[in-house]
């Protein structure tokens, strides 16, 4: 048996910083490395949770392709929780400087980069034959339900910035208190409407009936310390043109080339004259998703007047009207 002489003395240091630290909290080290013996190897498919990730697409038909679009939008909806993830850590930062902000930007605009990039999966990777069929299975469901994507937008944004377009120069020194009621005229909730009668979806009901509260307690923990207040806090030597040209690119990222994809597999999926094909939440995808429509901009002051007069139209000059 080995004796303390013939240890590593940085193993020795490290058992003794070890011993102080569980001293500190009435812990026994002995105890712990007891744990640390019988412990298995850790695993690559247990850390992950391989097993359960690969088991969590359940698709409600027959249709091979279903998968597909169920793995897409699982694959969606972790990338929109790394961007929130780097949201909270601006939003916690107490003096967060130009530095970790542009870093933490960066990031997210990576995330939506690769989603962006992704999107053909759903344009040209799914049989639109089967897609028809079922598509038709998961009435009223609908990606309008992402409550992730939601609360990107409010913690990018103050909320003035996502009402009805003609009501946000009335709401662009909003208070606090007014948060609850804004809730109505949020943009995306005209969306959400009967193409018929006009009145709220099936889908809009079933989504406020389960996140109506946590947007707005969301959209109040972010009162003041959303994305654009933290910029707008910034002294003048840290707003620099390469953060500035950051925000400016996730602007456009989430605001213009999102929606535009998803807009271009709705055009290939669903439109059909002389009467376009209904989303599966009865939305109105035709008026909602074009960015011309809604004009939502994180930023406006990062962009001129002829910018925000134009947006979305280079996008859709470049992948719609040219294909």
């Amino acid at each position: 048996m080995a004796d303390a002489n013939t240890f590593d003395p940085g193993v020795l240091e490290r058992l003794d910083k070890l011993r102080d630290k569980y001293a500190a909290m009435g812990q026994d080290l002995n105890s712990y490395l007891d744990g640390l013996l019988h412990a298995d190897f850790p695993t690559y498919w247990d850390y992950i949770h391989l097993d359960t990730l690969l088991s969590l697409q359940t698709p409600a038909t027959p249709f091979p392709d279903e998968e597909i679009f169920i793995a897409y939008h699982q694959i969606t909806e972790l990338y929109f929780k790394l961007s929130l993830h780097e949201l909270r850590q601006i939003h916690e930062a107490a003096n967060v400087t130009g530095a970790e902000m542009l870093e933490r930007v960066t990031r997210i605009n990576r995330y939506f980069e690769n989603l962006v990039s992704s999107f053909d999966v759903m344009v040209q990777g799914l049989d639109r034959g089967q897609f028809l069929k079922f598509r038709m299975s998961l009435l009223p469901s609908s990606g309008f339900q992402s409550v992730q994507y939601r609360l990107i937008e409010l913690g990018c944004t103050s909320m003035d910035r996502l009402v009805h377009q003609e009501l946000r120069g009335q709401y662009a020194e909003h208070g606090f208190d007014e948060i609850d009621g804004m809730f109505d005229m949020l943009y995306w909730r005209k969306g959400a409407t009967e193409l018929a009668s006009g009145e709220p979806t099936l889908t809009l009901k079933q989504f406020e009936a389960k996140y109506r509260g946590t947007i707005v307690d969301f959209a109040e923990n972010r009162f003041y310390t959303n994305l654009r207040r933290k910029w707008q806090g910034l002294d003048a030597a840290e707003q620099t043109d390469a953060l500035r040209d950051a925000l400016r690119s996730l602007d456009e990222l989430v605001n213009v080339h999102w929606p535009l994809s998803h807009y271009r597999s709705a055009v290939r999926h669903l439109q059909k004259d002389p009467v376009d094909i209904a989303a599966t939440g009865g939305t109105n995808w035709q008026q909602y998703l074009p960015p011309r429509f809604q004009t939502l901009i994180f930023f406006p002051e990062l962009w001129s007047e002829a910018e925000r007069a134009d947006w979305g139209k280079q996008w859709v000059l470049t992948h719609i009207a040219h294909k």
